[in-house]
């Protein structure tokens, strides 16, 4: 009963993600790295504990709020630097749509507004595109890019822009690029922009001070985030001791096994051992000077605005 207990709750994505990595030592420490946002949002239940951690007290002090001050600070050189005409809003990694609301209550008097919201969770696309119908506010875009990775950024704005809407405004909030290669995903969206796009990027940074840093990663509701990976290989929470840290310029999540533990699908097996660390989830911070180089090779940057304590950014910047 048991065996066919954890064979039913494996998620054969998640288990052939670690299969494919494998581990790497570090002295005699086996570790285990399958972080990949692609992971984190493949059922309901994991995309709404996303939402759950958004709105904990500590990740909204961390992130949420900081990025929204930033944008409230700055919201009318953002306006002044985007011009009058009409414009889709390209809301990246769109979650509930919250983040997109501000802009649309700001834009809404201003611009003709069309709003494409873009998530590899169907969940999150759902709920952001009720988000902003129920402004009615401009037109919302439903179309079958919404529910993609950022593989198809070309294809969603060629397909957005028209003789009315010729300007796109894309939205990378929330830390999102923290969690991508920089260079891979900067270079993809760059391409998928024209001449006079813009897209605003708010990200954290590293501003020497770890505790600050680890504050909104070390929280009951980022582990229960992040369990229900280690759930989908067919481990259980007892297993595991959640842990975060701060290496390699960027925040570290991962599991340490408690127990020895062997899970067995799909003719396959793998065998974990006591002290083995299997990360899932990372995210990069940059110190200012480092992510400012990085967005100047790819676009111009009419506005670099950092948080009074250091930690947070935001980015206007244009192709």
């Amino acid at each position: 009963m048991g065996a066919e207990k954890q064979i039913s709750s494996v998620n054969d994505l998640i288990f052939n993600e670690l299969i494919k990595r494998g581990y790497a030592l570090d002295g005699n420490t086996r570790i285990w790295n399958i972080a990949d946002s692609k992971l984190w949002y493949l059922t309901p239940e994991q995309s709404q504990a996303f939402l759950d951690l958004e709105n904990s007290r500590a990740y909204k002090r961390e992130i949420i709020d900081k990025e929204i001050r930033l944008i409230n600070e700055n919201i009318k050189e953002i306006i002044a630097n985007l011009g009058t005409c009409p414009l889709n809003i390209i809301d990246l990694g769109c979650g509930d749509g919250k983040k997109a609301v501000l802009f649309v209550e700001h834009f809404k008097d201003k611009f003709r507004l069309r709003y494409c919201p873009i998530d590899i969770s169907s969940y999150m696309v759902k709920k952001a595109i009720e988000k902003i119908k129920s402004m009615d506010v401009g037109e919302v875009v439903q179309f079958q890019w919404n529910i993609s990775d950022f593989e198809n950024l070309r294809n969603v704005s060629f397909l957005l822009r028209s003789a009315e809407y010729k300007k796109n405004f894309m939205l990378l909030l929330g830390n999102t690029l923290g969690n991508f290669e920089i260079n891979d995903l900067l270079y993809k969206i760059r391409g998928s922009m024209s001449e006079g796009d813009f897209i605003l990027i708010g990200n954290g940074l590293d501003n020497r001070n770890e505790r600050e840093i680890l504050r909104s990663y070390n929280i009951k509701e980022q582990h229960a985030f992040l369990i229900q990976i280690i759930e989908q290989l067919g481990l259980n929470e007892d297993d595991v001791r959640f842990g975060v840290r701060f290496i390699n310029s960027r925040v570290e999540a991962y599991y340490t096994l408690r127990r020895e533990r062997e899970i067995r699908f799909q003719h396959k097996k793998i065998n974990f051992n006591k002290g083995d660390q299997i990360i899932v989830a990372v995210s990069y911070k940059y110190n200012k000077e480092d992510f400012l180089t990085f967005l100047n090779l790819y676009f111009d940057v009419p506005l670099f605005r950092i948080s009074r304590d250091g930690s947070y950014v935001i980015a206007l910047c244009r192709k």
